[in-house]
Protein backbone atom coordinates (compact mmCIF):
# COMPACT_ATOMS: atom_id res chain seq x y z
CA UNK A 1 0.00 0.00 0.00
CA UNK A 2 1.17 3.51 -0.86
CA UNK A 3 -0.44 6.99 -0.59
CA UNK A 4 -0.41 9.27 -2.82
CA UNK A 5 -0.41 13.31 -2.04
CA UNK A 6 -0.08 16.74 -3.64
CA UNK A 7 -0.06 20.15 -3.03
CA UNK A 8 -2.99 22.20 -3.72
CA UNK A 9 -5.03 25.41 -2.90
CA UNK A 10 -2.19 27.45 -3.68
CA UNK A 11 -3.49 28.77 -6.44
CA UNK A 12 -6.84 31.36 -6.05
CA UNK A 13 -10.37 31.29 -7.81
CA UNK A 14 -12.47 29.26 -9.67
CA UNK A 15 -9.74 28.34 -12.56
CA UNK A 16 -7.59 27.22 -9.40
CA UNK A 17 -9.83 25.19 -7.80
CA UNK A 18 -10.85 23.45 -11.24
CA UNK A 19 -6.54 22.69 -11.44
CA UNK A 20 -6.91 21.20 -8.03
CA UNK A 21 -10.29 19.08 -8.63
CA UNK A 22 -8.09 17.74 -11.32
CA UNK A 23 -5.66 16.58 -8.82
CA UNK A 24 -7.27 15.60 -6.56
CA UNK A 25 -9.05 12.79 -8.95
CA UNK A 26 -5.93 10.82 -8.75
CA UNK A 27 -4.10 11.41 -5.56
CA UNK A 28 -5.30 10.16 -1.98
CA UNK A 29 -3.91 12.60 0.21
CA UNK A 30 -4.45 16.67 0.04
CA UNK A 31 -1.58 18.83 1.22
CA UNK A 32 -4.10 22.19 1.10
CA UNK A 33 -2.25 25.75 1.67
CA UNK A 34 -3.13 27.20 4.77
CA UNK A 35 -2.84 30.92 4.40
CA UNK A 36 0.86 31.26 4.67
CA UNK A 37 2.47 30.65 1.61
CA UNK A 38 -0.76 30.89 -0.87
CA UNK A 39 -4.56 30.57 -0.32
CA UNK A 40 -7.22 31.98 1.75
CA UNK A 41 -9.92 30.91 3.42
CA UNK A 42 -12.12 30.70 0.50
CA UNK A 43 -9.77 28.40 -1.25
CA UNK A 44 -9.71 26.32 1.89
CA UNK A 45 -13.08 26.00 2.07
CA UNK A 46 -13.31 24.84 -1.68
CA UNK A 47 -10.49 22.91 -1.48
CA UNK A 48 -11.58 20.80 1.37
CA UNK A 49 -15.32 20.28 -0.08
CA UNK A 50 -13.56 18.61 -2.96
CA UNK A 51 -11.68 16.53 -0.88
CA UNK A 52 -14.30 15.69 1.02
CA UNK A 53 -16.69 14.81 -2.37
CA UNK A 54 -13.78 12.64 -3.35
CA UNK A 55 -12.98 10.87 -0.05
CA UNK A 56 -9.87 12.19 0.54
CA UNK A 57 -7.74 12.89 3.47
CA UNK A 58 -7.02 16.48 4.27
CA UNK A 59 -3.47 17.73 5.31
CA UNK A 60 -2.60 21.63 6.71
CA UNK A 61 0.60 22.00 4.50
CA UNK A 62 2.26 24.58 6.53
CA UNK A 63 4.59 27.74 6.09
CA UNK A 64 6.79 30.49 6.74
CA UNK A 65 4.37 33.53 6.58
CA UNK A 66 6.25 34.54 2.79
CA UNK A 67 3.80 34.85 0.48
CA UNK A 68 6.21 37.03 -1.38
CA UNK A 69 8.20 33.92 -1.91
CA UNK A 70 6.31 31.37 -2.06
CA UNK A 71 7.30 29.68 1.14
CA UNK A 72 10.59 29.10 -0.53
CA UNK A 73 12.93 31.54 1.59
CA UNK A 74 14.77 30.41 4.28
CA UNK A 75 13.66 32.84 7.34
CA UNK A 76 15.15 32.88 10.57
CA UNK A 77 11.89 32.64 13.09
CA UNK A 78 11.87 32.55 16.90
CA UNK A 79 10.89 29.15 17.78
CA UNK A 80 7.80 30.20 20.06
CA UNK A 81 6.67 32.14 17.12
CA UNK A 82 6.81 29.49 14.66
CA UNK A 83 5.25 26.86 16.94
CA UNK A 84 2.22 29.87 16.91
CA UNK A 85 2.05 30.30 13.31
CA UNK A 86 2.09 26.67 12.88
CA UNK A 87 -0.50 26.11 15.73
CA UNK A 88 -2.79 29.03 13.94
CA UNK A 89 -2.56 27.80 9.90
CA UNK A 90 -3.84 24.19 11.10
CA UNK A 91 -6.39 25.76 13.50
CA UNK A 92 -7.54 27.92 10.29
CA UNK A 93 -7.79 25.09 8.15
CA UNK A 94 -9.49 22.29 10.53
CA UNK A 95 -12.21 25.58 10.60
CA UNK A 96 -12.96 25.30 7.34
CA UNK A 97 -12.53 21.54 7.24
CA UNK A 98 -15.39 21.50 9.51
CA UNK A 99 -17.86 23.42 7.68
CA UNK A 100 -17.93 20.99 4.31
CA UNK A 101 -18.07 17.69 7.41
CA UNK A 102 -14.30 17.20 6.52
CA UNK A 103 -11.32 16.89 8.96
CA UNK A 104 -7.51 17.32 9.10
CA UNK A 105 -6.03 14.32 9.16
CA UNK A 106 -2.11 15.35 9.30
CA UNK A 107 0.61 17.74 8.52
CA UNK A 108 3.17 18.36 6.09
CA UNK A 109 5.87 21.66 5.76
CA UNK A 110 6.05 23.40 3.08
CA UNK A 111 8.82 24.66 0.98
CA UNK A 112 11.82 25.98 2.86
CA UNK A 113 9.99 25.39 6.37
CA UNK A 114 10.35 21.44 5.13
CA UNK A 115 13.45 21.20 3.80
CA UNK A 116 14.84 23.81 7.03
CA UNK A 117 13.06 21.54 9.95
CA UNK A 118 14.31 18.19 8.54
CA UNK A 119 17.74 19.08 9.86
CA UNK A 120 17.02 21.67 12.34
CA UNK A 121 16.37 19.91 15.49
CA UNK A 122 15.03 23.52 17.32
CA UNK A 123 12.68 24.21 14.13
CA UNK A 124 11.19 20.56 13.97
CA UNK A 125 10.68 20.63 18.41
CA UNK A 126 8.82 23.60 17.31
CA UNK A 127 6.22 21.90 14.38
CA UNK A 128 5.78 19.03 16.34
CA UNK A 129 5.18 21.18 19.77
CA UNK A 130 2.55 22.92 17.79
CA UNK A 131 1.28 20.09 16.05
CA UNK A 132 0.62 18.02 19.85
CA UNK A 133 -1.19 21.06 21.44
CA UNK A 134 -3.72 21.22 18.61
CA UNK A 135 -4.55 17.53 18.80
CA UNK A 136 -1.93 14.29 19.06
CA UNK A 137 -4.09 12.54 16.63
CA UNK A 138 -2.49 14.06 13.40
CA UNK A 139 -0.09 12.27 11.91
CA UNK A 140 3.54 14.36 9.96
CA UNK A 141 4.32 13.69 6.82
CA UNK A 142 8.45 14.56 6.22
CA UNK A 143 11.20 13.15 5.29
CA UNK A 144 12.77 9.91 6.60
CA UNK A 145 15.60 9.58 8.68
CA UNK A 146 14.76 13.58 9.80
CA UNK A 147 14.81 15.43 12.53
CA UNK A 148 10.63 16.10 11.86
CA UNK A 149 10.15 12.48 12.37
CA UNK A 150 12.57 11.93 15.44
CA UNK A 151 10.96 14.90 17.07
CA UNK A 152 7.38 13.30 16.44
CA UNK A 153 8.51 9.83 18.10
CA UNK A 154 10.05 11.74 20.54
CA UNK A 155 6.76 13.67 21.51
CA UNK A 156 4.47 10.05 21.19
CA UNK A 157 3.04 11.23 17.48
CA UNK A 158 2.97 9.38 14.46
CA UNK A 159 5.72 10.31 11.49
CA UNK A 160 5.08 8.90 8.30
CA UNK A 161 8.13 8.89 5.59
CA UNK A 162 7.10 10.43 2.40
CA UNK A 163 9.31 10.35 -1.25
CA UNK A 164 9.43 12.73 -4.13
CA UNK A 165 7.59 11.39 -7.13
CA UNK A 166 8.43 14.03 -9.36
CA UNK A 167 11.72 15.69 -8.34
CA UNK A 168 15.63 14.21 -8.68
CA UNK A 169 17.37 12.85 -5.94
CA UNK A 170 21.64 13.70 -5.06
CA UNK A 171 23.90 10.62 -3.91
CA UNK A 172 23.13 11.48 -0.40
CA UNK A 173 19.39 11.34 -0.73
CA UNK A 174 18.71 14.88 -0.58
CA UNK A 175 16.44 16.49 -3.12
CA UNK A 176 18.23 18.33 -6.21
CA UNK A 177 17.45 22.35 -5.70
CA UNK A 178 15.08 23.37 -8.09
CA UNK A 179 17.61 25.90 -9.95
CA UNK A 180 19.80 22.66 -10.73
CA UNK A 181 19.12 21.35 -14.75
CA UNK A 182 17.02 17.92 -14.26
CA UNK A 183 15.61 18.83 -11.08
CA UNK A 184 12.07 18.34 -12.24
CA UNK A 185 11.57 14.81 -13.54
CA UNK A 186 9.40 13.96 -16.93
CA UNK A 187 6.67 11.95 -16.92
CA UNK A 188 8.96 9.11 -17.54
CA UNK A 189 11.41 9.55 -14.81
CA UNK A 190 8.61 10.45 -12.38
CA UNK A 191 6.40 6.89 -13.06
CA UNK A 192 9.80 4.93 -12.76
CA UNK A 193 10.81 6.89 -9.88
CA UNK A 194 7.37 6.48 -7.96
CA UNK A 195 7.55 2.30 -8.40
CA UNK A 196 11.18 2.56 -7.38
CA UNK A 197 10.09 4.74 -4.17
CA UNK A 198 6.84 2.85 -3.42
CA UNK A 199 9.11 -0.40 -3.40
CA UNK A 200 11.86 0.55 -0.71
CA UNK A 201 10.16 0.11 2.46
CA UNK A 202 10.88 3.36 3.94
CA UNK A 203 8.24 5.59 2.30
CA UNK A 204 4.19 5.58 2.80
CA UNK A 205 3.55 8.40 0.96
CA UNK A 206 4.51 9.68 -2.05
CA UNK A 207 4.20 13.55 -3.46
CA UNK A 208 3.59 15.20 -6.28
CA UNK A 209 3.72 18.84 -6.95
CA UNK A 210 0.64 20.55 -7.93
CA UNK A 211 2.46 23.80 -9.06
CA UNK A 212 4.49 21.44 -11.70
CA UNK A 213 3.45 21.93 -15.13
CA UNK A 214 0.58 19.21 -16.04
CA UNK A 215 0.28 17.89 -12.11
CA UNK A 216 -3.28 16.52 -12.78
CA UNK A 217 -1.68 14.26 -15.84
CA UNK A 218 1.68 13.19 -13.88
CA UNK A 219 -0.36 12.44 -10.75
CA UNK A 220 -2.99 10.43 -12.58
CA UNK A 221 -0.06 8.75 -14.97
CA UNK A 222 1.85 7.63 -11.62
CA UNK A 223 -1.50 6.34 -9.84
CA UNK A 224 -1.79 4.16 -13.08
CA UNK A 225 1.51 3.01 -13.16
CA UNK A 226 1.56 2.21 -8.97
CA UNK A 227 -1.62 0.32 -9.52
CA UNK A 228 0.03 -1.55 -12.56
CA UNK A 229 2.97 -2.00 -10.53
CA UNK A 230 0.89 -4.04 -7.71
CA UNK A 231 0.69 -1.18 -5.31
CA UNK A 232 -2.58 -0.57 -3.78
CA UNK A 233 -3.16 3.87 -3.42
CA UNK A 234 -4.96 4.66 -0.36
CA UNK A 235 -4.19 7.56 2.53
CA UNK A 236 -2.14 6.93 5.37
CA UNK A 237 -4.55 9.04 7.64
Amino acid sequence: MIDLNADVGEQPGAEGIAADAAILAAVSSANVACGFHAGDAATMRAVCAEAVLRHKCIGAHVSHMDREGFGRRDLDVEPEMLREQVVQQIAALRSMAGLEHGRVGYVKPHGALYNRAAVDRVYAEAIVSAIATVDRQLKLLAPPDSELLRAAAAHGLEGVAEGFADRAYRPDGTLAPRSEPGSVLTLAQALDQAVRLAGDGRFRSLCIHGDTSGAAELALGVRNHLIGAGFEVRPFA
